[in-house]
Formats: structure tokens, sequence, C-alpha cells
């Protein structure tokens, strides 16, 4: 059984920073990219930052140079270091990992965290 497990997430005045982790755990053989997306209610889930396994990464427009993601795939973990906050970035943090894990085989399969939330107050 492999979980990915997020932590981090709080209120937070505008203006302020917060840094989210999420490790995966389990018989993981390898993890492709990882990343973090975000959701308020009533919308759609969004993309906020992804990285390769190599550390090439992607930002949504929005979050770009406020926003920071990084991992250390020694310890299967995946950052994102958020700073500048605004209110609009209030939401439930998700995050996701392409991995490839070790059973009767290897299997590749996507897995989502359970969600963080983050408030920002203006």
């Amino acid at each position: 059984q492999v979980q990915l497990v997020e932590s981090g997430g709080g209120l937070v005045q505008a203006g302020g920073s917060l840094r989210l982790s999420c490790t995966a755990s389990g018989s993981i053989f390898s993890i492709n990219d990882m990343g973090w997306y975000r959701q308020v209610p009533g919308k759609q889930r969004e993309l906020v930052a992804t990285i390769t396994s190599g550390g090439s990464t992607n930002y949504a427009d929005s979050v770009k140079g406020r926003f920071t993601i990084s991992r250390d795939n020694a310890k299967n973990t995946v950052y994102v270091q958020m700073n500048s906050l605004k209110p609009e970035d209030t939401a439930v943090y998700y995050c996701n990992a392409d991995l490839v894990v070790a059973g009767p085989g290897l299997i590749r399969y996507r897995r989502w965290g359970q969600g963080t939330q983050v408030t920002v107050s203006s």
C-alpha cells in the first residue's frame, strides 16, 4: 500500500509564507514526476507546480515568482515553499505522484494525497 502524506498547511496572513511537504511511503520502486494541485469548493482542481525526477519544474502563471517546488529523492518527498501568499491562494492543496510500485512485478500509477488546507487571511 502506497501513501502520500501531506503536512504544513494552516492559516497565514496575506504576505506570509508556508511550506508544504508530501512524503510517499510504501513499496516504491521509483517516482517520476511529483506535483502540487489545489482546489476550492465548486471549482476544478488546478495545477500549482510540478517537478520531474531530474528537477525540471513547471508552475502555474498565478504562482510564478512566489512559489518554489523542490524534492528530495532520497526521502521520496516533495515540497512547495509558498511566499507572498494572497487570499486567492486559499484552497485545499493536494500532492500527486507518478509512482512505480514493486509488487508482483512493477506497476505504474498516480496517487493523490489526502489534501491539506491553506487559508490566507486578508
